[in-house]
């Protein structure tokens, strides 16, 4: 299952985004916003980030106009690991290195870019390298400290 997630700038891809995923027979739940008038990101970023924390879905996919607050606000949650994506290399390396499970994007993208980028992140697994593990057990182990 994933989740995905605009505020107004971001609406427009979103709905592209939800469109092609669908084609592709990902199951999809929406989290708004549902047009583009105005929003605050962080309520939607936070929507998907509780989504994931919460086991509802497996991924998320965030999209404002650069993809920056979505990912600040979603890292707030707890096991949440959000990279602000704007290649393909990136989407790679943050699933093999970091088991990212939410990625942010830019809607100043181009919607085929923005689909080939989503496209390899939804494909790439974890490459569970001990190293990797490691580094991502350090994170976890100061969000249960604090």
């Amino acid at each position: 299952m994933i989740g995905i997630a605009s505020d107004h700038a971001g609406f427009e891809a979103k709905e592209y985004l939800i469109s092609y995923l669908k084609e592709q027979n990902y199951e999809i739940i929406d989290y708004g916003t549902t047009n583009n008038d105005s929003v605050d990101y962080p309520l939607y970023a936070l929507k998907v980030g509780e989504a994931v924390k919460e086991n509802r879905i497996e991924y998320g996919i965030l999209i404002c106009k650069t993809g920056i607050g979505m990912s600040i606000a979603c890292n707030k949650v707890k096991g949440v690991r959000c990279a602000k994506i704007d290649n393909i290399e990136e989407a790679i390396l943050s699933r093999k290195h970091n088991d990212s499970n939410v990625i942010a994007l830019s809607s100043m993208r181009d919607k085929e870019d923005l689909k080939k980028i989503v496209k390899t992140f939804l494909s790439t697994t974890f490459s569970n390298e001990e190293r990797h593990v490691k580094r991502i057990n350090i994170i976890k182990d100061y969000e249960n400290e604090y």
